[in-house]
């Protein structure tokens, strides 16, 4: 187990995140076990791809504007860490921040960090010559987390709603800063922005994308549209406190399109580009993200039997264990490479098409991640960070 996490019943949660049982929704978690299962196929199917299998392009990331199933993913689960915030942590209204509850806040959020810079970089720790990453996933997560949860318990709910459109009106102004290593700003061309030269200057010949114009895809500019991503997810985390059923689901469902029209309208002058957290990039993924759980939460939420279906099982034995099943799916990426997991695309593409035998494998690392999340799921332990 990695230091600072912990292990738990799933009835005795830790003190930052202790809730009366009927706060855990059941849509929160398939979706947050959807989400996984969505990050482990696309980057499976990416491993897949870069070895020379054959790949549907949705599984893939755009290369610069665009929104694929891959693209809809990790903004998704960013969204969710800011749902689970109001879900999560008690807030006593008039009540200064606690010592307790602000070291728990930093705490989590520099192990998730820490976590994601030691998980991404285990080759580069290894072999002292290949560059150390300092950017990714959890560490994103981290910043938004931390970002987000003292927001949540130093500010009030209008502020929040007033400091979102600010953090991405503003975003966008920066992003029109002329390059200052003269590169010229274009927003439809990769790399052609103020972030991506901030990401040039700031880590060298280290930065994730190469070239002279190159860039990191989670570098820390872009921590500033996303952690208004993460407060957009504490408004509906703090309307699902008050508000649960039909009417509930059908005003989520109705802001998440009116939010992704909002995003699509955007994106005719500001490109949806995940690789620099576009504004408008925010928007579609927030507003699809919110759609999905409003229809989860109309399917699932205090409907008895909805947690027995066989495929609600099977979401949240990741949903539930959220971080150990990417940590898990990154550790075990290197079987992916065995004959197991080739064979079957090599001896299937030429009678069912490389794209569909590509899936093959895909699905396989998929059950083998599942079973010891299944297991936890099983005996109702929790891995906390």
């Amino acid at each position: 187990m990695w230091p600072g996490c912990t292990a738990s019943r799933l009835s005795s949660p830790s003190a930052i995140d202790q809730k009366v049982p009927s706060q855990r929704l059941t849509s929160l978690d398939v979706l947050r076990g959807l989400t996984l299962i969505g990050m482990i196929v696309v980057n499976t199917a990416a491993n897949g791809f870069e070895s020379g299998n054959s790949t549907f392009p949705l599984l893939l990331h755009s290369h610069w504007d665009g929104f694929t199933i891959a693209d809809s993913v990790f903004p998704a689960f960013l969204f969710m860490v800011g749902v689970s915030i109001p879900l999560a942590i008690r807030k006593e209204e008039g009540q200064p921040l606690s010592a307790l509850a602000a070291r728990r806040i930093l705490q989590r959020s520099l192990l998730l960090i820490l976590i994601g810079v030691l998980l991404h970089n285990l080759g580069s720790l290894a072999n002292f010559d290949r560059p150390i990453r300092p950017f990714g996933v959890l560490q994103r997560t981290g910043v938004v987390y931390g970002a987000c949860a003292f927001l949540y318990l130093l500010t009030t709910s209008r502020a929040r709603l007033i400091l979102i459109p600010l953090l991405l009106l503003g975003y966008w102004l920066l992003l029109y800063v002329p390059c200052p290593d003269g590169v010229m700003t274009d927003l439809w061309q990769r790399g052609h922005n103020f972030v991506g030269a901030f990401d040039r200057l700031l880590l060298g010949v280290h930065r994730y994308v190469k070239g002279p114009e190159g860039y990191d895809p989670e570098g820390l500019l872009g921590d500033i549209p996303s952690v208004a991503h993460g407060l957009i997810g504490v408004a509906v985390g703090e309307y699902l406190q008050k508000n649960k059923g039909t009417t509930a689901a059908l005003r989520m469902a109705i802001t998440g399109s009116v939010m992704m029209l909002a995003g699509v309208s955007w994106s005719f002058v500001l490109p949806v580009v995940k690789d620099i957290w576009s504004p408008s990039f925010v928007l579609v993924s927030c507003g699809l993200t919110l759609a999905v759980l409003a229809g989860l939460h109309f399917l699932l939420d205090g409907r008895e039997g909805a947690a027995k279906n066989l495929l609600v099982v099977f979401c949240l034995a990741f949903g539930i264990n959220s971080i150990a099943a990417y940590v898990l799916h990154v550790l075990a990426g290197g079987v992916l490479k065995a004959d197991l997991f080739t064979v079957p695309y090599e001896r299937l593409a030429p009678l069912i098409g490389g794209e569909m035998a590509a899936l093959v494998p895909v699905f396989m690392f998929l059950i083998l991640v599942w079973l010891p999340l299944d297991s936890l799921r099983r005996h109702a332990w929790i891995i906390k960070v």
